[in-house]
């Protein structure tokens, strides 16, 4: 199987979906899970804040030989909203290897700011 069954998202943050610098782009950040495998992925997601208890076991189904992404603004799939400004981590385990990547588009000057980076397997 190719990939890691857990991964770490130390640094979300979720920014300020407002355009101020009139360029068209739109705050966000975003999951991107991975599954090259034959079979499907059964993923955990498990969210952690700096002043509340975690939310656990949220379920997530990734294909086989598919992507699977989605914005931190998605409650109908995560069952929580994670605020605007608000400090987070998540751990991501998976029955199979998947790969995690984690973007984040910031634009909340007209410069704007773009982060993607992979998240820590373990």
């Amino acid at each position: 199987m190719s990939g890691k069954t857990t991964w770490y998202i130390v640094d979300g943050y979720r920014p300020e979906p407002n355009n101020t610098g009139g360029n068209g782009y739109v705050g966000h950040e975003s999951i991107m899970i991975l599954n090259v495998n034959e079979v499907d992925a059964h993923v955990l997601i498990d969210i952690y804040f700096e002043d509340k208890d975690p939310v656990e076991h949220i379920p997530l189904t990734v294909p086989a030989k598919r992507v699977k992404a989605f914005r931190s603004s998605d409650t109908d799939l995560l069952g929580v909203e994670l605020q605007v400004d608000e400090q987070y981590s998540m751990r991501i385990r998976s029955d199979v290897g998947i790969v995690v990547q984690y973007g984040r588009l910031d634009v909340a000057q007209p410069n704007m700011a773009f982060l993607a980076t992979l998240g820590y397997p373990e």
